[in-house]
């Protein structure tokens, strides 16, 4: 089932329009792979760079990323002789590890949370909350973002899903169009650290750390990072003359009360988690069930033979391709260990670097260009396996280290001049890329600070002073 699968998505992305480049490229690297591995043995070190070379003019012209990165691994699983039954099988293992059903469930949650009216209640909550403040719907946008993409992931569906809702509540309250796309843009992934946020499950499972431990050293980060662009919000609101609205506590109650069942969803999940009374994969399950009462039953908007099937359909899509890239990573990551590659890296490393410190400020650096060029679920797959025995030698805690890399790729979202919240907010807002660019700068910045600060202060991370 597996190659026939894979043979399926192979054919299924290849261009039928487009540039004549692209689709003659196409035809290139189909006959390459046919000479190369048809030939009953190990290819030779010319086809494996002319194959390499292929991938990249091929990514370069607009590839999806699992071709890059399944068509590298067959390239040096043949040229070393080695069965590529390695990528099946990792795909395999990925589909039958006991936490994976944790992703699809809380996507769907996500995606439920999106499609129903709950950013609606959220944004009339925190407003009535923070609208007295001067630049309060700053605050207000951050705090709805950070809850939406704690479900959604670093996957787009934040800004595609509240941009039109929560940009003219900005401009309305007197923010420019220009600091009001900063302001959506860079919280389209702000609440990547919070839970269930699904990379922070992804990168437990790849480096073998406690999913709780991970989720409690993330807390602070989460805080920081939320509390910086909340911030900067609020003076670029004060200097743009944002108005402020009286607070109400008859306004502020109603809108409590309207809301309650949304912001009981985090507490049912935590409780039930932490408190242990439910294993995660069981706390995924009552999230969706949760949400789908909620939105049904409750606030009767959610029409489950009209919606629903849209909702799985979307959800399916966008867990599918997280997957597809998932097992092609996984399946050059068994190479590279095979390899022995990350424990050539790591005395390379070693011998070049005798600090810690330099050597967190190197790994910052290559992170954030990684989180500029990989999404972050392939980048996971990709990069974990090869910087944790490097870590190891400079006696970073494998806690740490997953903070540290997921603050990384949540700044990498924002990074000029790929990253994929630009391209997002780009899309959704109708506005040109180097004016999104611009406008995210001083969140980037101010995220940055927040990232020198975790990477070197490891005591704020919990359990961990």
């Amino acid at each position: 089932m597996l190659p026939v699968s894979f043979l399926v998505i192979a054919l299924r992305a290849m261009p039928r329009e487009g540039p004549i480049g692209a689709r003659a490229l196409v035809v290139a690297i189909a006959v390459f792979g046919a000479v190369a591995f048809l030939q009953g043995g190990p290819i030779s070190q010319s086809l494996l760079w002319v194959g390499v070379l292929l991938l990249g003019l091929s990514a370069i012209l607009g590839a999806p990323i699992f071709v890059l990165l399944g068509g590298l691994a067959l390239l040096f699983l043949q040229s070393d002789g080695i069965p590529v039954a390695a990528i099946p099988v990792e795909t395999y293992r990925i589909a039958v590890s006991p936490l994976i059903p944790t992703i699809p469930l809380f996507t769907l949650t996500g995606f439920i949370l999106a499609e129903s009216g709950a950013g609606e209640r959220l944004v009339r909550l925190f407003r009535a909350l923070f609208g007295w403040v001067v630049g309060g719907p700053g605050i207000a946008t951050t705090l709805v973002c950070a809850f939406f993409a704690s479900f959604t992931g670093a996957s787009g569906v934040t800004i595609l899903a509240l941009g039109g809702l929560l940009l003219p509540v900005l401009l309305d309250n007197g923010y420019s169009r220009r600091r009001a796309i900063g302001l959506l843009t860079a919280t389209g992934s702000i609440g990547l650290l919070f839970p269930p946020s699904l990379a922070v499950i992804l990168y437990a499972v790849v480096a073998k750390v406690p999913i709780p431990d991970l989720f409690l050293a993330s807390l602070v980060p989460g805080l920081l990072m939320v509390i910086a662009v909340s911030a900067l919000g609020v003076w670029f609101g004060r200097r743009g003359g944002a108005r402020a609205t009286p607070f109400s506590p008859r306004e502020a109650l109603a809108a409590i009360w309207q809301a309650k069942w949304d912001l009981l969803l985090p507490v049912v999940i935590l409780v039930g988690i932490f408190g242990g009374l439910t294993t995660l994969i069981e706390a995924a399950a009552i999230s969706v069930v949760y949400t789908i009462a909620v939105g049904a039953l409750v606030h009767r908007e959610l029409d489950l033979r009209r919606d629903l099937p849209g909702i799985l359909l979307r959800c399916s899509a966008l867990v599918g391709g997280v997957f597809v890239i998932l097992a092609c990573a996984m399946g050059l990551t068994s190479y590279l260990v095979d390899a022995e590659v990350p424990m050539r890296a790591a005395d390379w490393v070693a011998q070049r670097i005798s600090s810690p410190l330099l050597f967190l400020l190197a790994l910052n650096l290559f992170l954030l260009l990684l989180g500029c060029l990989m999404d972050i679920y392939s980048a996971i797959a990709v990069a974990v396996p090869l910087i944790l025995p490097i870590s190891q030698v400079f006696g970073i805690d494998p806690v740490h280290l997953g903070v540290v890399f997921l603050v990384n790729l949540e700044l990498g979202y924002l990074t000029p001049p790929v990253g994929m919240n630009l391209f997002l907010a780009s899309y959704r807002f109708e506005r040109p890329l180097t004016e999104v660019c611009k406008s995210a700068l001083p969140y980037l910045a101010v995220l940055a600070g927040v990232l020198i600060v975790v990477t070197y202060l490891p005591g704020l991370l919990i359990g961990m002073g």
